[in-house]
């Protein structure tokens, strides 16, 4: 097994140099580099939205900017001119977008909005000139901030952003009769980078909502998304810079709760206290230590149907998780064999089976650049017992490690370990540890025509020590036209990671895929396409019987608008080797183990949901064959919003599944109304209901958040949980399950 991982690699590190010897695509983006020249300055600049010092005066102009889309390289309906100066502290930005003030549209009034609804300007900085990663700042014409970070080598617009990063820098935007201005003042301490460094690579995008435009000041290729860190500018300081003055911050927060607990007849009233503490070492490293941490503030998850025979992984939304989360989260599969899933810490199974909270003692995380090529990642989280759930406390770590070879691809080592802190009479001997050792080798080549991950993991337990790897290679070229993947990976039986979401065991899976793009000459349709995506996994464990077959074949397309719609149809084959009940109806008759079936479905889906319209859409209707049934499906958003203070959404799915006698049929429903009022920059009320009579549950949240100073807020968070009668008896009698009243207030202290 060994030779093969080394033949894996050995072939990767081919395919970064196969794309400039037999591929020739010579684009915009290729044939001219754009500069930013960066002033010094050693005199006081206030971020006012003005430029009246006269330093401003003597600072080079960047301009140029280019529509993206929908009209790639016309010149931008709204020229944007950049001014870069800097002193030995802080990054000056001042902007100036043309623009007819009465024609602006502004989404919300809460940090880190949404681009696409609002007009705004932002900037991507490569301080480390890797491709690789990269810090987002940007803020819109009534100096709204918006701040993320970038991973990933931004390749995938959906999965390259991390908006949870706030960090303190002073913005301030005014508008004039045709154009506005926005001045943006940056400490350098927020960005990581290397002492003496006179070069970062930098982009710009631009959104303008009347032309429904997207508009570039660096030069990407149509196919690539504007987010790909492969082509950028580049920006040139005056005088190199110096040693970041070291950053030392605490925030403290103190939380208080009142509960009620219909069912266990329990309530009580609770106070607690705790906080985190960050510290900026060398520039390029960033400890992070937290100390029993309360996420309450934190918004609730997202419901959804789940008719699969496997669980489902919901998003990680608790910020000390997800900053930085590309070096811990993106080794192996994600879909299938994904090792570290973070949602795993905090959250154990009571004797009933039951997700429960599993309180967080203390945790720390270091993560950064040691140098130009590596990164390195550690996390530690102590978790507590709960022993009357027979729950041990348990320690769960990660260790990893990412060095750059060639352009922008990398190796990454990773070693995770999650281990019971003492002997439990009730642990099992194969649940006192288990540890998953890996290597990843990530290919990305210079224009980003080919990507690809190759991976090989190992895993530990007390009593396995055979079939308990897990592998996977997946290599996709992505041309103006033509795109195709070769992907396939192995699951072995004993494969193990505590601390990872692992779909299934025991799989050989292959995936391939193949597509062509159209690029019509038409006012109305930007582009469309086709592709044929066959899935198709075997149990080699059981002499190679298929398991399932998917062959996926879509037609896809998006309007100049930005809207965008595709017609799906699935051909697919299941083995079932358990009993199995899709609609998870009580004292029902599930579908016998050892069943196959073989069906069709269709799917029509038309999204208007990114669009910057003030009532935006997204409807999706399926129907088909379902197993040895039929299935009709449909999934509805809507939105609507009175900018920029009030916007309200609804996601309604219903699902009939009709099942032959005995097995059951059921109507499933699942109901979720958002409301968010942004009264000011800094005091937004968001409440969210959810129904779902899958789960017999109805359920509250509603969040009041002010924030009373720079990345410092008093939340008022109140739930509140029903059951209702079970669908089967079409009765909708809400019963208080819990509710609670949480009070919390963080302050964060810069040292």
């Amino acid at each position: 097994m060994t030779i093969f991982v080394q033949i894996l690699i050995y072939a990767a590190h081919a395919i970064n140099y196969f794309p400039t010897a037999f591929f020739f695509n010579f684009s915009l983006s290729q044939s001219e580099k754009k500069e930013i020249f960066v002033k010094y300055t050693d005199n006081t600049i206030t971020a006012d939205g003005i430029l009246d010092e006269p330093d401003w005066a003597l600072a080079r102009t960047a301009s140029g900017f280019y529509e993206y889309f929908p009209d790639y390289s016309a010149d931008s309906k709204n020229p944007a001119e950049i001014k870069l100066m800097h002193d030995e502290d802080f990054l000056y930005v001042g902007i100036k977008v043309m623009a007819n003030p009465k024609e602006l549209k502004v989404n919300s009034l809460k940090r880190d909005f949404q681009a696409p609804s609002s007009d705004n300007i932002t900037m991507i900085f490569d301080t480390f000139n890797d491709a690789t990663n990269a810090f987002v700042i940007g803020s819109n014409h009534i100096g709204v901030q918006r701040d993320m970070l970038m991973f990933n080598g931004g390749v995938d617009i959906r999965n390259s952003w991390d908006m949870t990063w706030d960090v303190k820098w002073m913005c301030e935007s005014k508008i004039y009769d045709n154009y506005y201005i926005t001045e943006w003042k940056i400490p350098f301490n927020v960005f990581k980078y290397r002492e003496g460094e006179t070069k970062w690579r930098v982009g710009a995008y631009q959104r303008n909502t009347k032309n429904k435009a997207w508009n570039l000041w660096h030069q990407v290729p149509k196919n690539q998304e504007f987010s790909n860190l492969a082509f950028m500018g580049d920006m040139y300081f005056e005088k190199p810079l110096g040693k970041s003055k070291a950053k030392k911050s605490i925030i403290p927060y103190i939380n208080g709760i009142t509960y009620n607990d219909y069912e266990e007849n329990i309530s009580g009233n609770d106070l607690e206290f705790g906080g985190d503490a960050k510290l900026t070492i060398d520039n390029s490293l960033t400890l992070d230590l937290t100390l029993n941490p309360d996420f309450s503030q934190v918004e609730v998850d997202q419901q959804i149907t789940n008719l699969s025979r496997y669980e489902v992984s919901l998003p990680e939304k608790r910020q000390f998780f997800i900053e930085n989360s590309d070096l811990f989260a993106s080794f192996g599969d994600k879909r299938d064999a994904n090792p570290f899933f973070s949602r795993r810490i905090g959250i154990a199974k009571d004797l009933d089976g039951n997700n429960i909270q599993n309180k967080i003692l203390a945790g720390l995380r270091l993560s950064g650049k040691i140098n130009s090529d590596f990164r390195i990642g550690i996390l530690n989280m102590q978790t507590e017992e709960d022993l009357d759930n027979e729950i041990a406390a348990t320690n769960n770590a990660i260790v990893a490690l990412q060095h750059k070879v060639f352009n922008r691809s990398n190796i990454s080592f990773m070693f995770i370990n999650r281990q019971a802190t003492k002997d439990y009479e009730f642990l099992g001997e194969n649940e006192e540890y288990n540890r998953v050792l890996g290597i990843d080798y990530n290919l990305a080549s210079k224009d980003s025509k080919w990507t690809g991950k190759y991976y090989f993991h190992k895993s530990f337990s007390p009593s396995e020590n055979n079939k308990d790897f897990s592998m996977g290679i997946k290599t996709s070229y992505n041309s103006k036209n033509l795109t195709f993947r070769v992907s396939g990976l192995y699951v072995g039986d004993n494969y193990r990671s505590d601390l990872g979401f692992i779909k299934r065991t025991g799989i050989l899976k292959l995936n391939p895929n193949i597509g062509y793009k159209f690029w019509p000459e038409n006012k109305k349709l930007q582009s469309h396409g086709i592709e044929v995506t066959p899935v198709i996994i075997w149990r080699p464990e059981l002499n190679y019987q298929l398991s399932d077959y998917f062959i996926i074949s879509r037609w896809e397309g998006q309007f100049n608008s930005g809207d965008s719609f595709n017609l799906t149809m699935r051909n697919q084959y299941t083995y079932l080797y358990d009993d199995f009940d899709p609609t998870r109806s009580e004292n029902s008759i599930p579908l016998p183990a050892n069943s196959e079936y073989h069906y069709t479905n269709f799917e029509l889906e038309y999204n208007n949901y990114f669009s910057s319209n003030e009532f935006t859409y997204r409807v999706e209707q399926s129907f088909g064959k379902f197993y040895n049934g039929s299935e009709l499906s449909t999934e509805l958003m809507f939105s609507y919003r009175i900018q920029p203070k009030f916007t309200s959404s609804i996601e309604i799915n219903y699902d009939r599944i009709k099942l032959p006698d005995p097995y059951p049929s059921a109507d499933i429903i699942l109901i979720a109304p958002r409301f968010e009022f942004t009264f000011t920059k800094n005091l937004y009320w968001a409440t969210l209901v959810q129904y779902s009579n899958q789960r017999e549950n109805l359920s509250l949240n509603t969040r009041l958040q002010w924030r009373f100073a720079p990345l410092s807020d008093l939340f008022l968070v109140y739930n509140d949980n029903y059951y209702t009668e079970d669908r089967d008896h079409s009765i909708f009698i809400p019963r208080v399950k819990n509710r609670s009243l949480n009070l919390k207030l963080t302050y964060w202290l810069d040292f």
